[in-house]
């Protein structure tokens, strides 16, 4: 018959009473009063740069937001475009992450059997990270052409290193402990791999999966903005406005491309949540 001892017990309360405070703190009027606090900061500056700072002139550069929503997002034309566009930026930015998602983590789980592998295949990512890829997009465009491939291929250049860097990393960051005792077992190394690696690896892939998301949203916007060609995304909206000087419906428009890396971010934290959340933010507190 097993016995607790007081030790156990005052650390198992400690982890109890920490992940109450924790909810208590997320549920308080502060977590979301303060956020509204911030955007009326950011909405007031915004108001002072665009009606005192700038001169009339030049209010296009930065109008102010009852404008946006008014010749941007209230005007019907302007609103059908931007819809239309959206859809098929978040088309092409979805499917770079996907693949960016498996490229990068079989990448990462290679590099993570094996030292050489590690030191054969690693540089050639941070390389990957290194190069400057408005350089590549028009070398993309001759190679591949201007549709739907070729912005696809550059959403995963840009997403692909943070899913790779992260996966490694949370693969190589297994307890040393676990790992003694997985050998103690001779468990293989796909065992291992499946049941102890993979696991512990979850929080940090799914981090990496939340920074590529957002890379993946500028991958997508930046291929549209430099492909004219093909169907039009928010990348050329964002061209065609500014080359008009379309202050309202460029902003609408950038504001919309911010808000789909926000769902995207947003997203892929639910799931990490969903997935990994309760019993990793249990151990850490008891860590």
């Amino acid at each position: 018959m097993s016995t607790t001892t007081p030790e156990k017990l005052t650390k198992a309360q400690k982890t109890v009473n920490k992940s109450s405070s924790r909810t208590r703190a997320r549920s308080s009027p502060l977590s979301w009063i303060a956020p509204l606090v911030v955007f009326a900061i950011i909405i007031g500056i915004w108001y002072y740069v665009s009606d005192v700072v700038l001169d009339p002139d030049l209010q296009f550069l930065l109008p102010p937001p009852h404008q946006i929503i008014t010749q941007g997002f209230g005007d019907p034309d302007i609103r059908e475009e931007i819809l239309v566009a959206l859809g098929r930026t978040t088309k092409v930015a979805l499917v770079g992450l996907a693949i960016s998602i498996l490229i990068g983590a079989g990448w990462g789980i290679l590099m993570s059997l094996a030292t050489w592998a590690e030191r054969s295949l690693f540089p050639y990512a941070v390389i990957l990270q290194c190069i400057p890829i408005l350089a590549l997009v028009p070398p993309i465009g001759f190679w591949f052409g201007f549709g739907f491939f070729a912005r696809v291929l550059v959403c995963i250049l840009i997403s692909l290193f943070p899913m790779v860097s992260n996966t490694l990393f949370g693969l190589q960051s297994v307890e040393r402990g676990q790992l003694e005792l997985f050998q103690l077992q001779k468990a293989g190394r796909l065992t291992v791999l499946l049941k102890l690696k993979l696991p512990a690896a979850l929080p940090a892939m799914f981090a990496g999966m939340r920074i590529s998301a957002g890379l993946a949203v500028v991958g997508a916007i930046v291929g549209d903005f430099f492909f004219r060609q093909g169907t039009p995304g928010i990348g050329s909206l964002l061209s065609n406005y500014a080359s008009r000087l379309q202050g309202p419906p460029l902003f609408a428009a950038i504001l919309v491309a911010s808000f789909l890396g926000f769902v995207i971010f947003w997203v892929f934290g639910r799931l990490r949540t969903l997935v990994v959340g309760r019993w990793y933010d249990l151990s850490a507190d008891g860590n």
